[in-house]
């Protein structure tokens, strides 16, 4: 899984015509979300192959920032803290999160500045 951090106008329509360049190449959204910040528009969402989405994105003038891949974690969502039990070990670790959001399948998605690092930490925490 890869994560694809797009450029969108801040206008009506630009999301649509996102989606739309995605539906004519048959590339679907596993999890993600957009956010206008300071006026830009900018979204980050999730591709099991975030190449053919960067490709078919481009190719209808949608501007790709990058593809990163990610790390996928599940929460024990009955035990209350988790998110901030697992970002402190992140951070303890030295990554720093950039973008956190879940999927379809209520997984947490973690674009990092370490990735090999946030693996580790995750496989540590997968194995409690």
């Amino acid at each position: 899984m890869q994560d694809v951090a797009i450029f969108l106008e801040n206008r009506p329509g630009s999301l649509a015509e996102m989606g739309e360049a995605l539906g004519r190449r048959g590339i679907s959204i596993e999890g993600g979300g957009a956010w206008v910040v300071d006026g830009r528009g900018v979204a980050h969402f999730l591709f099991e192959d975030g190449n053919a989405a960067k490709e078919a994105l481009e190719t209808a003038g949608i501007k790709v920032l990058e593809v990163r891949e990610v790390v996928v974690l599940r929460l024990k969502q009955a035990v209350h803290g988790q998110l901030g039990q697992l970002t402190r070990r992140m951070a303890e670790a030295g990554v720093n999160i950039e973008v956190l959001y879940s999927d379809h399948d209520h997984q947490l998605i973690l674009v990092v500045d370490n990735y090999e690092k946030a693996k580790e930490v995750s496989a540590s925490w997968s194995n409690e």
